[in-house]
């Protein structure tokens, strides 16, 4: 379930380049319910961006916005309760991360979620209910 983070250079701590991504990670896993799943947390990743200032835009203009994009099957967080608890631990994590005088209302979290059957790792196809049945059987 790959987890994207764009930044803008000097927004981030260089701690926060490095960790921020296996701590959002562990915080998906969380809000999931999967902590100590073997399925689940093998298949959580994702990259961090790290963009020229000047290649961030929010209402037109140059603003040093920091992206948490997260893209998951259909079944994951699948309760507003998940989501919210995934929401409020990223801009958390992010706060953490960001140098003194990042405005929360410059960290954004966007969930996406592919449709059933929309989900793949190398060749093989997962409906939701042969992910479900993977991460039962990884329990």
């Amino acid at each position: 379930m790959p987890i994207t983070v764009t930044a803008p250079e000097g927004v981030l701590t260089k701690a926060g380049e490095r960790e921020i991504l296996p701590r959002l990670s562990a915080a998906l896993i969380e809000a999931s319910g999967a902590t100590g799943n073997s399925f689940f947390t093998a298949i959580v990743g994702g990259t961090v961006h790290v963009l020229p200032v000047d290649r961030i835009y929010a209402g037109g203009a140059n603003r040093p916005v920091v992206m948490v994009e997260l893209k998951l099957p259909n079944i994951g967080l699948a309760t507003n309760e998940a989501r919210e608890a995934f929401i409020a631990a990223a801009a958390k994590i992010v706060d953490e991360y960001c140098v003194p005088g990042h405005k929360p209302e410059n960290t954004w979290i966007n969930i996406l979620n592919a449709p059933d059957g929309g989900w793949g790792i190398g060749d093989r196809q997962y409906s939701d209910e042969a992910l479900v049945a993977a991460a039962m059987a990884a329990a």
